[in-house]
């Protein structure tokens, strides 16, 4: 397991600074450039190399629904994103990062398709295809008769932490979780995660309304979040919460320390993705381990198929496993 240390040393930072990176530390002021470095660092160190067939001279697009600073606020798509790099690297194939601000600048001449990381709208997709015809979706499928795509069951991964929790005698679970939107459009996107938990919940008989919080993807609203459930609850606060992703998961736990709420004695929690900061954190954060340089590999080796001439689409589940850590009660 990569150590502080080592992750200072790859992104040429202080062991201090990487602790108050990976922590989200709001009064650490660096650059954006500085945190970027830290957070790549951290991921790259968690793959796993190994031999396979080369592709030099091979060039294909990476293109990010997100913005390049809206990237630092997820860092789902952002080891997506290193995995496929890292594919790429071991390959000889050349990968060139795009954020969809600024996909024009793509040189269609140039590559032999595109790995489109995040959620698209149909005129982005068919924006996309514009550019070159073979394009492999992660964390979204636009449609899958056409579209090769790599996706997460977030249905079964909802499922296995509500489980967890009922085995260990907490039947009332809280949900603090995230909406995405489109570019351009102003109704949220259906999150499976949020439809599973309400559904599930009713279907085991302890679903309460008031114990679901949602906003955005981020540290800030996890923090503002788990806030307003403190202040709105108080001594009916649930004793455990799932939270739909660690990003928000690490701004819950700074509300819960500031308002002297123990973890996990008073409230356990458990979050999804599993990302290189989760086992840092205090305390360390019980998690979906989603394999997201899995599906960057997959999405690289899915795109080679096309290119040697699979013409069938397919849609690839890449599988989650429950990590439990500090942050629960076992």
């Amino acid at each position: 397991m990569a150590t502080i240390k080592d992750i200072a040393e790859r992104a040429g930072v202080s062991s201090a600074t990487v602790s108050r990176v990976l922590n989200y530390d709001t009064t650490l002021s660096v650059a954006d450039e500085t945190k970027m470095r830290v957070f790549e660092a951290a991921e790259a160190l968690s793959y796993r190399k190994r031999s396979t067939k080369r592709y030099i001279d091979q060039k294909i697009a990476i293109v990010h629904w997100y913005t390049e600073k809206e990237e630092l606020n997820d860092l789902y798509y952002l080891s997506i994103r290193l995995g496929i790099e890292e594919r790429c690297k071991e390959i000889g194939m050349s990968p060139e990062v795009y954020f969809f601000d600024n996909i024009k600048e793509i040189q269609a001449s140039d590559i032999e398709g595109i790995i489109a990381i995040g959620k698209f709208s149909d005129a982005q997709v068919t924006e996309l295809t514009m550019i070159n015809p073979t394009v492999v979706f992660v964390d979204y499928c636009p449609n899958e008769d056409k579209y090769d795509s790599i996706i997460i069951n977030f249905e079964l991964a909802t499922k296995k932490i509500i489980d967890f929790f009922l085995s260990t005698e907490h039947t009332e679970i809280g949900f603090i979780g995230g909406r995405e939107l489109l570019k351009g459009q102003d109704q949220p996107i259906e999150d499976l995660r949020e439809k599973t938990y309400a559904a599930y919940m009713k279907e085991k008989g302890f679903y309460n309304e008031r114990y679901s919080f949602v906003g955005a993807f981020s540290v800030d609203e996890g923090y503002r979040l788990m806030q307003k459930a403190i202040q709105e609850l108080g001594e009916q606060l649930p004793t455990a919460f799932f939270m739909s992703s660690d990003v928000m998961a690490i701004g819950a736990i700074r509300a819960l320390h500031e308002a002297n709420i123990a973890i996990p004695e008073r409230v356990s929690l458990i979050g999804i993705n599993d990302m290189s900061i989760s086992k840092h954190m205090y305390p360390s954060l019980s998690t979906i381990r989603v394999y997201t340089e899995i599906m960057g590999e997959t999405a690289v080796d899915t795109l080679i198929e096309r290119l040697e001439g699979r013409k069938i689409a397919k849609k690839v589940f890449v599988s989650t496993k429950l990590i439990i850590r500090e942050s629960v009660k076992k």
